[in-house]
């Protein structure tokens, strides 16, 4: 392919998450998505059996509390637990995935970008990826530092402001999606993690359709376990039209 292609991949955030179901089954690129893959399977599957089990004994409790004369609430209070429980497991989860996974995410979103511009990295092999793994993990780390204290924050607002407090709640999460995907590219070319969160905020638009697409998928069940490795793919792309021409000196 031709780096000074005249169209974009993609149209919008959206269109280049979509653009990853197509990229994930591109030749060559199938055996990287594997252990993504494989990971978000294990972690999900084990993880959403367990919570919807304490969900489900969670709210036999509540019912017996509210008694036969409030017993119709549980009507309504079961489908706002369960979305509950969808958009914050999709996150958790997948952080968790994404952490243990990051070295392969790295590798994953370094092939696309050499796919998509017949430019390779320069990265070395398998062993140079081993001993990448320290300084793979550092960066999760500040990514979990940017999160934590902002998660709290809307965590609160969450249960403090109704439908507001959702709604921010929400658009937080999409950012990190996006700040967590879009990241992995700009990692390959060890660009700071704070000129990272610059160059996104530039384009906030593009972040939030990105991120929020993102989220959405990861609260739909089976869909979610590929939502990591099409995530990636779809970031690297949207990195190749919009930010890689500002970083990447090609002189």
């Amino acid at each position: 392919m031709n780096n000074n292609r005249p169209q974009p991949l993609a149209n919008g955030g959206a269109g280049y998450f979509i653009k990853g179901f197509e990229l994930i089954r591109t030749p060559g690129i199938r055996r990287f998505v594997f252990i993504p893959l494989t990971v978000n399977l294990v972690l999900f599957s084990c993880a959403f059996y367990y919570m919807f089990l304490q969900l489900e004994s969670y709210m036999l409790t509540l019912e017996d509390w509210l008694g036969e004369s409030f017993a119709w609430l549980s009507n309504f209070i079961w489908p706002l637990a369960v979305l509950f429980i969808l958009i914050i497991f999709s996150f958790i989860f997948s952080s968790v995935a994404n952490w243990l996974a990051a070295p392969f995410n790295g590798l994953l979103s370094e092939k696309i970008e050499a796919l998509l511009t017949n430019q390779p990295l320069d990265s070395g092999g398998a062993l140079d990826v081993v001993k990448d793994i320290p300084r793979t993990l550092s960066r999760e780390l500040s990514k979990l530092g940017y999160y934590l204290p902002r998660a709290i924050g809307f965590f609160l607002l969450y249960w403090l402001l109704p439908v507001i407090g959702q709604v921010l709640w929400f658009l937080f999460l999409a950012w990190m999606m996006a700040v967590q995907y879009k990241d992995y590219p700009f990692d390959n070319h060890k660009i700071s993690f704070d000129r990272m969160r610059q160059a996104l905020k530039q384009r906030q638009g593009l972040s939030y359709s990105f991120g929020i697409t993102t989220a959405i998928f990861s609260m739909i069940p089976i869909v979610n376990l590929v939502v990591m490795p099409v995530a990636i793919c779809g970031a690297t792309a949207l990195w190749v039209d919009h930010y890689r021409d500002d970083f990447v000196d090609r002189s």
